[in-house]
């Protein structure tokens, strides 16, 4: 029997990570298996505002965008699996390594974000994780990262 996978649209994305326009780059997270892995959706579009000067006669969406969205894609995933909706929780960066570039990413194209949890566990602040980043099939980013995890104190 397959197991059911859970999800996020942007309601509930909102409801996990603090991130807004122009800086939100995340659109849905169709899979999350618990904390292990996820794959998030970015829909890239021309009206995004770092294609007028990345560049005005051939617009690429720049590479540690595309880093930032798996990071966020991540902190869905680790969010929804720990029940953080409503909870005012902060992810930052630690460590960035690993990373390639292997094709632009162009207004039009549709982001597909996997990543999963290299080291980390419910609990705990400092989480790892290594993403792939693909357009049709495509690898167009690779990375590893890390993050702290913070949930400010309740009053």
């Amino acid at each position: 029997m397959n197991e059911v996978l859970e999800s996020a649209d942007i309601d509930r994305i909102q409801r996990i990570i603090p991130h807004r326009y122009p800086f939100l780059l995340v659109d849905k997270v169709v899979e999350i298996d618990g904390y292990k892995s996820a794959l998030g959706i970015k829909n890239v579009t021309m009206n995004e505002p770092h294609f007028t000067g990345h560049f005005p006669s051939k617009p690429v969406m720049p590479g540690v965008l595309q880093v930032e969205a798996m990071a966020q894609t991540a902190a869905v995933m680790v969010g929804v699996a720990l029940g953080l909706e409503d909870k005012n929780i902060l992810i930052y960066f630690m460590s960035i390594e690993k990373t390639k570039f292997r094709r632009m990413v162009v207004p039009g194209d549709r982001l597909e974000m996997r990543v999963e949890t290299l080291r980390g566990k419910p609990g705990g602040k400092i989480w790892k994780f290594g993403g792939v980043a693909s357009v049709d099939g495509e690898m167009a980013c690779e990375v590893e990262f890390m993050a702290m995890l913070e949930q400010p104190a309740e009053t």
